[in-house]
C-alpha cells in the first residue's frame, strides 16, 4: 500500500491513548512501543510480502531480516517472533519448509526464538514476521529526533526494488543482483549498534517508502529540513542499468507522487529520481547523529561489515522545501 492510502487510513482510526502507549498512531515510526515498567517496554512490529527474489530459503531469510529490522530501528532487542504464511499448497510444501526454514535462520542468528504463527492458503506466496522486542523506555530511538546541524547517515545501498522487479521480467539473473540480495539478507543489527553507540538522534529504516519516504517522515513533527547529497548516496551495481530499462515498480511511482512538491531535485536526472524513490525491501538504518560523531559512526558501520554506509546529507533548520537533493 502506498504512503498516500496509509495515511488517509490512519486518519481514521482513534490514535492510542494509554499512557503506557510510548510509539502509537499519533506519529509515524518503525514499530510500536508498549512501557511494561519503569526499565522495560515492548516494541512491536509486523511485515510481511510476496517473494522478491525465485530461491525460496533467501526469500525467507529477507522477509525475516526486513521484519526484524523494525524492532533495531526502535533501538531494541528482538525477543520472539511468529511466522505469518500465505502459501499455495499445490506449489509443493517442500518450497514452503525452504521459506520457514530461512526464516527461523535469521531469527536464530538475531538471538529471538521462534514460537510459531498463522498460515492460511493463498493463491500467490507471502510470508513475513510478527516481532516482539524489549527496550529501556528511556532509550527508544524515534525517527524524528534529529536536530539542525546533525549528519544523515545511510547503511546501505539503494535499488531492491528496481532490481526485483528485474529479476521478476526475466531481464536479469539472481546471480546479478548478488550484492543486493546479500544485503537484504543481512540484518540491521550491527548498524543500529553503531548508531546506537554514536549517540543517533533519530533512526529509521529504508523500506517500501523508499530512502526519500522515509527521510521525510524524519521531518514530521521537526521545524525541519534536509540536504542530501545525491553523489554520496550508495546504490546497488546494477540498479541504474534496471532503471535505465524503465523497470520501476508501481510502489517506487507512488512514493514520488505522494511527496510532490515537498522535495527539490535540484540538477538531478530522472533515472536517479527514480532511485531516491525506489520501494525497498529489507533495507538498511537511517540516521541522524551530531556532525562531530558523523565520519566516527560511517567508519565503524564500515568495520561492522557495511562497506557501501556513508554520510549522505545534513538537516537544516526549515527551509523552502522538506528535501532539497542536489
Amino acid at each position: 500500500m502506498g504512503p498516500g492510502d496509509l495515511e488517509n487510513i490512519l486518519r481514521l482510526l482513534p490514535p492510542s491513548a494509554g499512557r503506557n502507549v510510548l510509539v502509537g498512531l499519533t506519529a509515524p515510526d518503525d514499530a510500536g512501543v508498549f512501557r511494561l515498567s519503569d526499565e522495560v517496554a515492548l516494541v512491536q512490529t509486523v511485515d510481511f510480502f510476496t517473494p522478491v527474489v525465485d530461491d525460496p530459503y533467501r526469500f525467507g531469510q529477507i522477509a525475516a531480516a526486513n521484519a526484524l529490522s523494525d524492532i533495531y530501528a526502535m533501538g531494541g532487542r528482538p525477543l520472539t517472533a511468529m511466522n505469518i504464511v500465505c502459501f499455495p499448497c499445490a506449489s509443493g510444501l517442500d518450497l514452503l519448509a525452504e521459506i520457514l526454514s530461512g526464516g527461523q535462520a535469521k531469527v536464530t542468528e538475531a538471538g529471538a526464538e521462534l514460537l510459531g504463527g498463522h498460515t492460511i492458503e493463498d493463491a500467490e506466496p507471502k510470508f513475513g514476521l510478527a516481532v516482539t522486542g524489549i527496550v529501556h523506555p528511556e532509550r527508544i530511538c524515534i525517527s524524528t529526533g534529529a536536530r539542525p546541524g546533525d549528519a544523515l547517515l545511510l547503511s546501505k545501498p539503494l535499488g531492491t526494488g528496481i532490481l526485483a522487479t528485474a529479476l521478476k521480467g526475466g531481464i536479469i539473473e539472481e546471480r546479478d543482483m548478488e550484492d543486493a540480495i546479500h544485503s537484504m539478507c543481512a540484518l540491521n543489527a550491527a548498524a543500529a549498534e553503531v548508531a546506537l553507540q554514536a549517540g543517533a538522534t533519530a533512526v529509521t529504516d529504508v523500506t517500501g517508502f523508499g530512502f526519500l519516504g522515509h527521510l521525510a517522515e524524519m521531518l514530521v513533527q521537526k521545524n525541519l529540513s534536509c540536504r542530501v547529497d545525491v553523489s554520496r548516496v550508495p546504490l546497488f551495481s546494477r540498479a541504474r542499468e534496471a532503471a535505465e530499462m524503465g523497470l520501476v515498480p508501481a510502489g517506487t511511482a507512488r512514493n514520488r507522487e505522494f511527496l510532490g512538491d515537498r522535495v527539490r531535485l535540484d540538477g538531478v536526472d530522472g533515472i536517479t529520481a527514480d532511485l531516491l524513490f525506489d520501494a525497498q525491501t529489507s533495507g538498511g538504518l537511517l540516521f541522524a547523529v551530531p556532525p562531530e560523531r558523523a565520519e566516527a559512526a560511517a567508519s565503524a558501520l564500515t568495520l561492522a561489515g557495511t562497506p557501501a554506509a556513508a554520510i549522505v546529507g545534513e538537516f537544516l533548520e526549515r527551509g523552502e522545501y522538506d528535501i532539497l537533493v542536489t
